[in-house]
């Protein structure tokens, strides 16, 4: 069976650890090495300690950070960095860690390997596998904000509801009537944290026990009862793995299958973590070399003809061939469309978990919910204990539902109401000194997002540079340059392997990928330094 690789790790580098792993699987090679994040005490996230919020200092500009996850802690610490100290972050919940804080069901990991899912400038020897468990990172970002002293300077349970752009300031409002009048906005909001529900009749009608995979009721038992899982996406796939030795019956609901691309998750042995520790330029070595071998297969995403496409296909098609042992159920989980035209998920244990005895693959579709349990279009009743919504979510929402006015009363919701966009995923015209990170249109194909902020705000941090040296007031790109850029990735969006023929969340209502079509590596030049023609300054 074919190993796919997307490149070679330098002689003497950091990847040249050996990996066990199953000969019978093909596997995506990010280097042969087996390596894990201590889990550091939780942050207190509640109480009156953390609710004040820092008074404004005697700094030039004022800042505020919508959101305290990955983007916002990474924000804080790098307008420290540069000098700037008045500034809040504005925090909707009563702890930090956004998409990792919200979901915390079974089996939750990152798909990118975590020693790339790491802020560059704050390695960890610790993570205890390739692919480590949320819990994990939640604790790798607390144990972040507290040793760069940004935990002090968040507003918890302060979610900010509207910000209006007028007099040359952006006017904030807390849902709890909270104030706040600064210079410049940096929209950290994320994209994973608003539930998709899906428009299934009879959902409240249910007699058990019913929730969304981002809010996973770890009160209900799932031993020795019925459990059914709607959806078959990378969260859908996670918690089938982790949940199936667990339940008396596992029923996963499937409206379309998913390309699986094997990929193991080698624990990292003590002693690599030891040498980790010891040789920090190896840690750093291991970084730089997963993100030149991972960006290389991302890359490859975005030609749909690429030699990196024929490998991941390869290597999917090889997996559902030869480890899925019954020929009715291999048909069910063959996807009529090309692996990559949804965002790809990345499991070992997938296709075992649902050949064991307990589990079933429902392909027809349903037709509503009952009392007691879901009714497929065949009429047949599944009768259920948990229901489980693993549906994803609305990730056109961004800084939404916020209320979002800027210059001349104009309004965020009227130039999103057909779709959201924005120049370079950053900034949008008529909405000065507002900065998005990972906002619409960028790279969100199976890049690390941690890598996508730090360029990000390293971009944004040039701009706020202007408005200190005085240069203007306020900076926003022009509506024809946003236009040209809009053009030109819808153009691009067309020819990637997300347009090849699947409904998928990267799509718009055009039928258009909403992400970054380019390389990684143009991103990273197009983030290098701002093209200031392409902005007006007043």
């Amino acid at each position: 069976m074919p190993r796919v690789a997307f490149g070679r790790p330098s002689p003497g580098s950091a990847l040249g650890f050996p990996s066990a792993r199953r000969e019978a699987v093909p596997l995506v090679d990010f280097g042969s090495f087996r390596f894990p994040l201590p889990v550091v005490d939780r942050e207190p996230g509640s109480g009156e300690e953390s609710r004040r919020c820092s008074d404004p200092g005697g700094d030039p500009l004022r800042f505020a950070i919508l959101g305290a996850g990955m983007s916002g802690i990474l924000s804080a610490i790098k307008l420290r960095a540069a000098g700037f100290d008045d500034f809040t972050i504005y925090e909707k919940s009563d702890r930090i860690g956004g998409t990792w804080r919200e979901n915390t069901y079974p089996g939750i990991a990152c798909d990118v390997p975590s020693h790339l899912y790491s802020y560059s400038f704050e390695p960890n020897p610790e993570w205890s596998h390739r692919f480590s468990p949320g819990s994990e990172i939640q604790a790798y970002f607390e144990g972040v904000a507290r040793r760069h002293g940004v935990t002090p300077r968040i507003c918890f349970g302060a979610e900010v509801v509207s910000g209006e752009f007028s007099g040359g300031r952006w006017h904030l409002e807390t849902k709890d009537g909270r104030r706040d009048d600064v210079d410049v906005v940096i929209a950290a909001t994320g994209v994973l944290h608003h539930p998709n529900i899906p428009s299934i009749e009879g959902l409240d009608r249910f007699g058990g026990a019913l929730f969304h995979s981002a809010r996973w009721d770890h009160a209900v038992k799932l031993e020795g009862r019925r459990v059914g899982v709607v959806g078959t996406g990378s969260t859908a796939v996670q918690i089938v793995s982790a949940i199936v030795d667990r339940v008396a019956k596992l029923s996963l609901f499937q409206r379309t299958a998913q390309w699986i691309m094997p990929q193991e998750n080698p624990a990292y042995s003590e002693a690599h973590r030891a040498e980790f520790r010891r040789r920090p330029e190896k840690l750093h070595q291991l970084r730089a070399d997963t993100a030149q071998l991972f960006a290389a297969f991302s890359n490859g995403l975005v030609d749909m003809n690429s030699p990196q496409m024929k490998m991941i296909e390869d290597a999917c098609r090889a997996n559902l061939e030869q480890n899925v042992r019954d020929p009715v159920l291999r048909e069910k989980l063959r996807p009529n469309y090309r692996a990559a035209c949804k965002r790809l998920v990345m499991s070992f244990d997938f296709y075992p978990a649902l050949q064991k005895p307990n589990a079933e693959l429902v392909t027809e579709g349903i037709e509503r919910v009952e009392l007691d349990g879901v009714r497929t279009r065949d009429g047949r009743l599944h009768e259920l204990d948990v229901l489980v919504l693993a549906t994803g979510f609305r990730v056109d929402r961004f800084m939404r539902p916020m209320q979002v006015i800027g210059r001349e009363g104009l309004r965020l919701d009227t130039v999103w109401a057909q779709r959201p966009s924005a120049y370079l995923s950053i900034s949008i015209p008529g909405f000065p000194n507002l900065f998005m990170l990972n906002g619409p249109n960028g790279p969100v194909g199976n890049f690390s997002l941690i890598e996508v902020a730090e360029l990000q705000i390293g971009y944004v941090m040039q701009l706020v540079e202007l408005l200190r040296a005085g240069r203007c007031r306020e900076i926003s790109p022009s509506t024809e340059a946003t236009q040209r850029f809009e053009t030109e990735r819808t153009e691009a969006a067309r020819k990637t392997i997300w347009s090849s023929g699947c409904r998928s969340w990267y799509l718009d209502d055009r039928g258009v990928p909403m992400s970054w079509p380019w390389t990684f590596d143009r991103f990273r030049e197009e983030m290098a330094a701002p093209k200031l023609e392409a902005y007006e300054l007043s």
